[in-house]
């Protein structure tokens, strides 16, 4: 029996499994919950508000410039938390493997949530393994779930947004996309554009003294920053107007999509936090999330402007461009 790639013995429950369990997972995850290997992790968490998140991985590429489907599965989760006002504490990790897929990549995946999880501070604290037939998984999917512990200062929420709030992003928008699609497609693009894919709670930690001033945070994955938007106009029953010259794209992501054909708009990042905040310590906020290296290119980029659920682009020439939420996936397989 080959011992480089993976086989349905390695996920039958037996020696094999076992072993494989032992020798991969729980020596990179190591602690003291994992190690007892439980059908559940008992976890003691102090008495506070907890927020809980479950999500799936399947992107194509596995790894790409910036990052691979390990890194993203723990800082996906991570955010989702995150965006919540939750520092995250413990995730489950799950994986469905094809038959005859490479153990030294599943070593390289495993280590890269290893380090990842080791950076934001978090623990892999249970798991499971499946094993399908060739074609059925291709290659290797990450399903997630994620506990945080929701700081006593955070009331954050996509219904507490309000009139007159300013809209925050902080950093560049669509870099996910399309590194995916580049890489995806060999388009050659040059320089190779990079994921953005980071954990973003040091972001939500550096505005902690402000938190009261903050009303809603999202984090721009599928559908792209245009899609949050709209999930929180519907959410809040407001109106958002949002300025093009003030989104911040980088010249090769924008060059990409105007020669795809694509909105960046609508493209996913991995590494950024929408926030709408409180119009009067907007200045202050961004200020904040300035200092920090995730967040040097946060900018305004927008306000809350009626009771209407629509949201529009005021274009550099001063017309109005209505931001509907998108029909489909542009690209799928993203994350």
């Amino acid at each position: 029996m080959s011992r480089d790639t993976i086989t349905f013995s390695h996920g039958s429950g037996g020696r094999i499994m076992q072993e494989l369990i032992r020798s991969l997972f729980v020596k990179n995850f190591k602690n003291k919950i994992l190690e007892q290997l439980d059908d559940a992790a008992a976890l003691q968490l102090p008495q506070k508000n907890i927020a809980f998140t479950t999500d799936s991985y399947t992107v194509k590429p596995l790894f790409f410039p910036g990052g691979d489907i390990g890194k993203l599965s723990v800082c996906g989760t991570a955010n989702d938390l995150a965006v919540k006002g939750a520092k995250a504490v413990a995730l489950s990790l799950s994986f469905i493997i094809e038959e005859s897929f490479s153990i030294e990549i599943l070593k390289k995946i495993v280590e890269s949530i290893a380090k990842t999880a080791k950076l934001s501070q978090v623990s892999i604290v249970t798991g499971d393994t499946k094993v399908v037939g060739r074609t059925e998984a291709d290659g290797i999917f990450i399903n997630t779930s994620g506990i945080g512990i929701i700081d006593k200062k955070m009331n954050v929420s996509c219904r507490n947004v309000r009139p007159h709030d300013a809209i925050i992003i902080t950093g560049t928008i669509a870099d996910h996309g399309i590194a995916i699609l580049n890489a995806r497609e060999s388009l050659g693009f040059k320089p190779a554009i990079k994921s953005d894919v980071a954990s973003v709670y040091p972001l939500v930690k550096a505005c902690l003294k402000y938190a009261s001033y903050i009303h809603a945070m999202r984090d721009p994955t599928r559908g792209g920053l245009a899609s949050v938007l709209n999930e929180i106009a519907q959410a809040s029953n407001v109106g958002i107007k949002i300025y093009e010259d003030r989104l911040p794209i980088r010249k090769s992501v924008k060059n990409a999509c105007d020669i795809l054909g694509l909105d960046p708009l609508y493209l996913a990042s991995e590494g950024k936090i929408v926030l709408f905040v409180d119009v009067n310590k907007s200045k202050q906020i961004l200020a904040q999330l300035k200092r920090h290296p995730l967040g040097r290119n946060a900018r305004i980029i927008g306000q809350v402007i009626s009771k209407e659920p629509i949201v529009y682009l005021e274009t550099v020439l001063g017309s109005k461009r209505i931001l509907p939420l998108s029909e489909g996936e542009i690209l799928p397989r993203i994350c």
